[in-house]
Order: C-alpha cells, then structure tokens, then sequence
C-alpha cells in the first residue's frame, strides 16, 4: 500500500488532465495488480474520467456545466443563501456535489486499467486560480 499527492495550479473553471502525473506515480510504486484510488481533498472541485483525444469534448463539458448551474449572481440562481463567497462558490459546490470526488482504478500489468482514449481530470468549478491537491492511494 502506499499513498501519494498529486498537486494541480488551476486557472479558473475547466478541465486539467493529470493522467501522466497519476501513471507516473502507479509506475514507481512497483505494482503489478492492484486498485489505484484517487480522491481529490476540495469541495468546489472534482474528479472525472474523460476522452482525452479531442479537446472539444472538455470545451462542452464545460459548456454543459456553466449553463446546467448557472454563477450565483444569475437571476435564476436568487434562491442560494450561501453567497459570501462570491457568485462562482456555491455553484462550485453544486457541480462538485453532481461528479466524483474519487475514483478507483483497476492497476493491470503495472498500469492503471484505463481505455484508449481516457484520461484523468480535475474539474475545477471556481473562477479564480487554485492549488488542489489529489490523494492517490494504491493497494497492491
């Protein structure tokens, strides 16, 4: 077993893969099968498992989620109570409460088990830069 940080600069709201960041990590710890399990240690954040060939995909997943929860200071959005800070926090909740906030992995043949065409991300759902931190736990 064995625990490690990733650590993530956010630039405001989108999608920031970290895939070779998490390979890495499952590489050096030597293990041959086992559940690689990766928990991201925010609350106004989370975590998702997505294409990463096409970057229009992360473009309109973002796209969804900017008009599925609208910034607090929109007209539709009068009824948050939790507004102190600022119009971007609370819907940073509400989307964060909507994805993962961990992830577990299948590790096979030393890597982690993902298909083709995915990759790991932080979704960050504030506006202004952030440093999140994402725990990678591997059980061998």
């Amino acid at each position: 077993m064995s625990v490690s940080r990733i650590s993530i600069e956010t630039r405001g709201q989108g999608l920031y893969e970290f895939t070779d960041q998490a390979e890495l990590l499952v590489r050096d710890a030597n293990c041959d099968e086992g559940l690689v399990t990766l928990f991201v240690r925010h609350t106004s954040c989370s975590l998702t498992i997505q294409e990463n060939a096409d970057p229009d995909v992360r473009r309109d997943l973002d796209e969804f989620f900017r008009r599925l929860v609208p910034p607090g200071n929109d007209p539709s959005m009068r009824w948050l109570r939790h507004t102190m800070e600022g119009p971007d926090d609370m819907p940073a909740h509400i989307k964060a409460a909507l994805n993962q906030t961990s992830i577990g992995i299948p590790v096979i043949a030393g890597r982690m088990g993902l298909g083709t065409w995915q990759g790991l991300y932080l979704f960050e759902h504030r506006d202004q830069p952030h440093r999140r931190e994402i725990l990678l736990h591997l059980t061998h």
